[in-house]
């Protein structure tokens, strides 16, 4: 491939990456992938994983936008999934970008809603997952401590 067919920037689902990062490191910046899944998809691709983003060819940037869309398709085992067995659908599936989002925010609000243990800690600003709270992770200050400046004492004047 030469010089001229090197692209600066390229695009993957919608995200901007930079040509001159490895394909693993530039699919990890997608919401949704990981280092890990990143690897096992471009291993099922037959794309080496160590080539720069920036010389990759159209048909293997579409391939890998495929194979991100929908992974079960190419085979990638489902613990490598980020959603598996959904509530709705009961399926494994791969959520990327805003769809990430969306689901994330619907679940805590299913949680909220159903006044789950979870869904009241989540409504009042706790710790989730069972972290200790009695030290660390205290956002305000302390409560009915204020100390006010002490006041100078005044100087006597020399003629006095």
């Amino acid at each position: 491939m030469s010089t001229a067919d090197y692209k600066h920037i390229v695009r993957i689902m919608g995200k901007d990456v930079e040509g001159d990062k490895k394909i693993t490191v530039a699919l990890s910046k997608v919401k949704g992938v990981g280092y890990n899944f990143a690897q096992v998809l471009l291993q099922k691709l037959n794309i080496n994983p160590y080539i720069r983003v920036g010389l990759l060819t159209d048909k293997e940037l579409t391939d890998i936008e495929n194979a991100l869309k929908d992974p079960n398709r190419i085979g990638i085992p489902y613990f490598y999934f980020n959603r598996r067995k959904d509530m709705d659908t009961g399926s494994n599936i791969h959520l990327l970008t805003s769809d990430l989002d969306f689901i994330v925010s619907n679940d805590i609000d299913r949680e909220k809603s159903i006044m789950s243990w979870r869904g009241y800690r989540h409504m009042f600003g706790l710790r989730v997952r069972g972290q200790c709270t009695r030290t660390t992770g205290r956002r305000a200050s302390a409560v009915g401590v204020r100390k006010t400046a002490l006041a100078t004492p005044k100087t006597q004047k020399s003629g006095e």
